[in-house]
């Protein structure tokens, strides 16, 4: 069986998904939103020991709601969970959600995460108004408009280890079905094998995706616990992963849920350490429908989620190559 990248390596090769951006460069941080034309099953795996989220719980198998028209991902630590209420707010405008009875509000479900980049960049003090509404709306408004990866939107104020980090996307396709991760990529740990200078991510890249192979020290770094991350430095704060793994293949909300558990393991194979105290590490997964399962549903299911997390280590590899420094950080591949 053979397995590609989508054309365009994006998460929006499944048709159906659009991503949209927004950051603000004084204060250095911004939002990313992930909106579905028609509503999709969703579920989430929450691995971190420092979650930032909102409507979470609602996506557990045993509650109502089955589909989203959305997910959000933010900087902003705790004040990021407004990006959604903004995208909540416009896209009600535009007629999009769920209608109760005879009230004609529509209720637009759109779970959210949020980094933490309160310590990036030189000032924060936005006072009463935190530009995160604004930024959801606007990121909203631009979903379809294509969206640049590394210091875009809720990458532009993320860290990974002592390097930048970013926004990052990858998409697969093989037998008949199309995989896509995005990711904001914001960990406490370090993407770099100190041994080789090189991704993590390395094995798992597809098509060259991630540059040329960096040359090897001369005096390589020791492998240790630690090593590359802001804990080695004794500098760490509250961190965080958050990502999106979708699909176009019908599922239902428990086995969109396995899609996630798998996929979380894509983090584990290009993040050292992964899922730390300090980090809220969050996968959702969404499924589009279109393609169903066929004869063998619980064995396509786990080719799935297999590809779901090559998809969410090669995204996450893609953020470190497309970051640019900025802040007073450096990025992994200069210039």
């Amino acid at each position: 069986m053979s397995v590609s990248p989508g054309p365009k390596n994006l998460i929006t090769d499944i048709a159906g998904l659009r991503v949209g951006s927004a950051h603000d460069a004084h204060y250095a941080t911004g939002a990313t939103v992930l909106l579905a034309d028609e509503p999709a099953v969703a579920a989430v795996d929450v691995r971190g020991g420092a979650p930032g989220t909102r409507d979470v719980s609602a996506l557990e198998p045993t509650c109502l709601v089955e589909t989203v028209h959305g997910i959000v991902l933010s900087g902003g630590s705790v004040f990021g969970l407004d990006a959604a209420g903004g995208v909540v707010s416009h896209l009600a405008e535009q007629g999009v959600g769920m209608r109760f009875g005879q009230s004609p509000v529509r209720i637009p479900l759109v779970p959210s995460a949020i980094l933490f980049d309160l310590t990036f960049g030189s000032d924060k003090d936005w006072g009463a108004t935190p530009p995160y509404r604004e930024l959801g709306i606007a990121a909203a408004k631009d979903a379809g408009n294509g969206f640049e990866l590394g210091n875009s939107g809720a990458g532009h104020g993320a860290t990974a280890g002592m390097l930048k980090g970013g926004l990052g996307s990858a998409s697969c396709v093989f037998a008949g079905f199309t995989v896509g991760s995005l990711v904001a990529l914001n960990p406490v740990g370090s993407c770099i094998n100190p041994a080789s200078n090189d991704l993590w991510a390395r094995p798992f890249e597809l098509d060259g995706e991630f540059g040329p192979v960096p040359p090897v020290p001369d005096t390589p770094a020791p492998l240790t616990p630690l090593g590359g991350s802001k804990l080695a430095a004794r500098a760490a704060g509250a961190n965080t992963t958050i990502a999106v793994v979708a699909t176009d293949a019908v599922l239902s909300k428990a086995q969109a849920q396995r899609l996630a558990i798998m996929a979380s393991d894509g983090m584990a194979r290009a993040i050292r350490p992964i899922h730390t105290p300090y980090d809220g590490d969050t996968v959702f997964a969404l499924a589009t429908g279109g393609t169903p399962l066929g004869e063998q549903p619980n064995e396509t299911l786990a080719m799935l989620g297999s590809a779901a997390a090559d998809c969410l280590t090669r995204a996450i590899g893609r953020a470190m190559a497309t970051a640019a420094p900025l802040h007073g950080y450096d990025a992994w591949r200069p210039g």
